[in-house]
């Protein structure tokens, strides 16, 4: 019950972690607002009436769980939970998007599933998507518990370097400054990034094998920073090749 007759002063408390989280959130909000203001200036029509499509790649899904951490956790769970962060704030400043996938479903059933069809089946996705910017999300694993950090690998279509460099510094700088991994070409085993034709990343968010890593991925907060600052990171990459 609240006593309005009576002015009381309450103590509001922040963990550290809490803090650290805002901080971040804040900081990773700028890379979205800055680049959103930088297109306004540029162009009055806004992102809405871009010919870019934001291809939104949740890997695994399914029958395919990807990695699993020790405690249970699946990384296409994970994956999934980012990637529909990301359409939220992809549509909320007018960016178009299209999903491979939009929840956990299998396509097929368990005796005719095939990975190879599924990675061939999103490639066309993205391939068939006039103007499309493809960001596909993943986590790493390791055999040991060691390793942690997001890294971005990007594909040899044009445009996906720079791409893959803007959002590895993005991801590096607002929310992990310690990481010393760096952007790299995705490796041509890799199905995806290597028939894509449009602009294309594979974003490492994080380790599946890693506990502390996996406890981070598991907040909605840190979820919501990396959709942040990721897809900053596009609109940022769009305004500076000026393409739209």
């Amino acid at each position: 019950m609240f006593d309005l007759k009576r002015r009381k002063r309450y103590n509001i408390f922040i963990s550290e972690w809490g803090r650290l989280a805002l901080v971040l959130m804040i900081a990773a909000a700028m890379v979205a607002i800055t680049a959103v203001s930088v297109l306004r200036e540029r162009w009055p029509t806004l992102v809405s009436t871009t010919q870019h499509t934001l291809v939104i790649d949740p890997g695994h899904g399914g029958f395919d769980g990807g990695a699993i951490s020790d405690d249970g956790s699946k990384e296409s769970d994970i994956n999934l939970a980012i990637g529909l962060k990301m359409r939220t704030l992809a549509e909320l400043v007018g960016l178009n998007t299209v999903m491979t996938r939009s929840d956990d479903s299998a396509r097929t059933d368990y005796a005719s599933y095939s990975e190879h069809e599924d990675l061939v089946l999103r490639t066309a996705i993205a391939n068939n998507t006039p103007g499309a910017i493809l960001v596909s999300v993943h986590q790493n694993d390791f055999p040991t518990g060691q390793p942690s950090g997001a890294q971005v690998l990007y594909a040899a279509s044009p445009g996906s370097e720079d791409l893959g460099k803007t959002m590895h510094g993005n991801l590096i700088r607002l929310l992990d400054p310690q990481n010393r991994r760096v952007a790299a070409p995705a490796p041509k085993s890799l199905y995806i990034t290597s028939h894509v034709k449009c602009p294309a990343v594979l974003a490492e968010c994080g380790f599946m094998s890693n506990n502390f890593e996996v406890e981070k991925l598991n907040s909605e907060s840190y979820r919501g920073m990396l959709a942040l600052v990721m897809v900053g990171s596009v609109l940022q990459y769009l305004s500076q090749t000026q393409t739209i």
